[in-house]
């Protein structure tokens, strides 16, 4: 699936998530609604990671097609941190 397919993906996660997670807050303080707050809260999270990730990967390949364009033979890998 390409980058984009899978951040428009994501999205609709956050945005089911976010969905339960405003429902679960109304609710009467209970196991069972705190259960759903953080089951809800956790796939928020979820996305929100894979977002970043996918974001950041199509960056990476945005840096390469310029890096190409640009005569760099060789793009110089990610240090980290």
């Amino acid at each position: 699936m390409a980058i984009p397919k899978h951040v428009d993906e994501a999205v609709a996660r956050l945005e089911a998530a976010t969905g339960r997670i405003h429902a679960a807050k109304v609710k009467p303080v209970s196991i069972e609604s705190l259960r759903e707050w953080t089951e809800a809260l956790t796939d928020f999270a979820l996305a929100l990671s894979d977002i970043q990730s996918f974001n950041n990967e199509s960056v990476h390949e945005k840096l390469h097609v310029l890096a190409g364009r640009m005569g760099l033979r060789e793009f110089p890998p990610h240090q980290g941190g």
